[in-house]
């Protein structure tokens, strides 16, 4: 297992950083994936675009490889918890999902103290807030410390090149938003999967430390997880022996996630305003060796990079030649 950095290297002068595919349907921007709407279908197209602090920074050599292909894992492992909107995966770029009303919410749930975003709960903590999305914090806890319990925390989900919001159950349900019942079922399936995701990376050495869910409506009205699932983008990773390091030490564990990417910036000074530094090569290189060892870790499987020309790749496989 691991990857040649000097493949690496030669990779990230052939990211794909959009696509522009006629034929497959409307399409949609995310901050990662490009969507093309169809039907009662859509295609997620999984660039190698990565965002920090809401705000698109580089792109990382075969992120989006990675990232379609561990989120197809965790979709099919959790089939039995909650239903999901994966359809299939023709490209090791794409998934063809369920098209879904999107939930007005994304499910944050955080087991630990931590994060370096102006909207941690760390950050929150450290500058003396003691109430955090509706949720009380006992005084005296450290950094990287577990949580009495694992929190929900909330946040709006904002438009495309907009910030998430923090917010809060009784936020939401005043506002309008979301009725109490939609939010409280889609609460639980979140919980029912944090806990799931926290048991499995537990067996493969690894602490999920916090993660985000987005769901959406099918069809039918029933709820159906959509997006992404446990992914280095959309998770925190750490090493359960670096954890226990870092906790004796006064460090930080091994993150196996873009926490490392998003270090690295606030360190030149950058935490989403203003223009952002240039990345590295070596940097972006480090970052995706992370997320590769989060994948091979997690699923137990080599990743094995597909070098062909990307678009073209896709083009065939979508039968859009």
């Amino acid at each position: 297992m691991g990857i040649d950095f000097g493949l690496l290297r030669d990779q990230c002068e052939r990211t794909l950083g959009e696509t522009q595919f006629s034929g497959l349907g409307t399409r949609v921007a995310g901050k990662v994936r490009d969507n093309y709407i169809a039907g009662k279908h859509r295609y997620l197209v999984a660039t190698d675009r990565v965002s920090c602090f809401d705000v698109v920074v580089s792109t990382l050599p075969f992120k989006g490889q990675i990232l379609n292909q561990l989120a197809a894992f965790w979709f099919d492992k959790t089939r039995d918890i909650a239903r999901n909107h994966l359809v299939e995966v023709p490209d090791p770029n794409v998934s063809k999902v369920l098209e879904c009303e999107t939930l007005p919410v994304e499910f944050v749930y955080r087991a630990y103290l931590t994060g370096s975003s102006s909207t941690s709960i760390w950050t929150a903590y450290d500058r003396g807030e003691r109430e955090y999305c509706g949720h009380v914090l006992e005084d005296g806890m450290r950094k990287h410390d577990s949580l009495p319990e694992p929190l929900l925390t909330p946040t709006t989900k904002a438009e495309h090149g907009a910030h998430d919001e923090l917010t809060s159950r009784e936020a939401l349900i005043e506002s309008g938003q979301i009725s109490a019942e939609l939010y409280d079922k889609a609460a639980a399936i979140g919980s029912a999967l944090f806990a799931e995701g926290r048991k499995w990376a537990n067996s493969r050495g690894l602490i999920l430390v916090d993660t985000k869910y987005e769901m959406g409506l099918d069809a039918d009205g029933e709820i159906v997880v959509i997006d992404e699932i446990h992914t280095p983008d959309s998770s925190r990773y750490w090493h359960q022996d670096s954890y226990k390091r870092a906790l004796e030490q006064g460090g930080d564990p091994t993150q196996l996630d873009k926490e490392y990417l998003r270090v690295w910036l606030g360190e030149q000074g950058y935490r989403g305003d203003g223009e952002c530094p240039d990345i590295p090569v070596d940097v972006r290189c480090e970052a995706t060796r992370r997320y590769i060892e989060a994948f091979e870790q997690i699923t137990g499987i080599a990743f094995e990079p597909n070098t062909e020309p990307i678009e073209e790749r896709i083009r065939h496989n979508l039968g859009l030649d």
